[in-house]
């Protein structure tokens, strides 16, 4: 049972590699082209393990930013995480000693390919989700590091890297709306997300959209949830 769960784990986290040895490999760029080693690629993948914000990181550490900034940015940027978990409590509920590194590798991609609760072919989903998830970090972590060490080996311009991050949530999102036929929850974080953008601006509208997109849904967790039993039954 052990080995077959970390097969289909590994089968299932396929598409996920082919994304972040890609992305991975453009932090450690970047974060070589900003003057740190490869041995930070590798601990920031490690500890921090939070795509966009590692490579927003980067431009943190260049600035010499304080800690304040630091965490407010972080918070901002990793928002959508509290979303996430919330969503996972009943999944992870009696995870056990999985539960810690499960809660802390919950990524964007990892939470679309967990966020029904469920493992293939009747598998336990608890050691199915922690194998997934350690796959999935392990691909991080090796494209990070493999860009830092090409970045000191090739010259690169690394214009456009950091829009890498931008295309695969987009990637996701289309992803999710081909997966479901209720696609309400994706329809209001769009128009929330447009309204906070016109009215805040692309510096400010972050924290408004999160929100926004958050009192939406619990005002709208009936119909969403109507929806989403009326297109199973279909």
């Amino acid at each position: 049972m052990m080995k077959q769960t970390i097969r289909t784990a590994f089968v299932s986290s396929l598409p996920v590699m082919a994304g972040y040895l890609v992305l991975g490999f453009g932090f450690g760029i970047l974060l070589q082209q900003a003057g740190y080693s490869i041995l930070w690629a590798f601990c920031m993948s490690l500890t921090i393990y939070a795509g966009a914000m590692q490579y927003v990181a980067v431009a943190l550490l260049s600035s010499g930013a304080s800690l304040l900034t630091a965490a407010l940015t972080t918070f901002i940027v990793q928002a959508r995480h509290l979303f996430y978990g919330i969503s996972m409590l009943t999944h992870y509920r009696g995870a056990g000693k999985y539960k810690p590194y499960l809660m802390f590798a919950l990524t964007d991609e990892t939470y679309s390919l967990l966020c029904n609760g469920k493992a293939p072919n009747g598998l336990p989903f608890h050691r199915y989700a922690f194998f997934l998830s350690l796959f999935n970090q392990i691909y991080w972590i090796a494209g990070g590091v493999l860009g830092a060490t090409v970045g000191t080996l090739v010259a690169f311009n690394s214009r456009g890297v950091d829009f890498s991050m931008t295309a695969l949530f987009i990637t996701v999102f289309v992803e999710q709306w081909r997966s479901t036929k209720n696609h309400l929850p994706a329809i209001i974080g769009v128009a929330v997300s447009l309204v906070s953008l016109l009215i805040f601006g692309a510096d400010r509208f972050l924290i408004p959209a999160m929100l926004g997109i958050g009192v939406m849904l619990c005002l709208g967790k009936g119909l969403i949830e109507k929806k989403e039993v009326t297109g199973d039954e279909r």
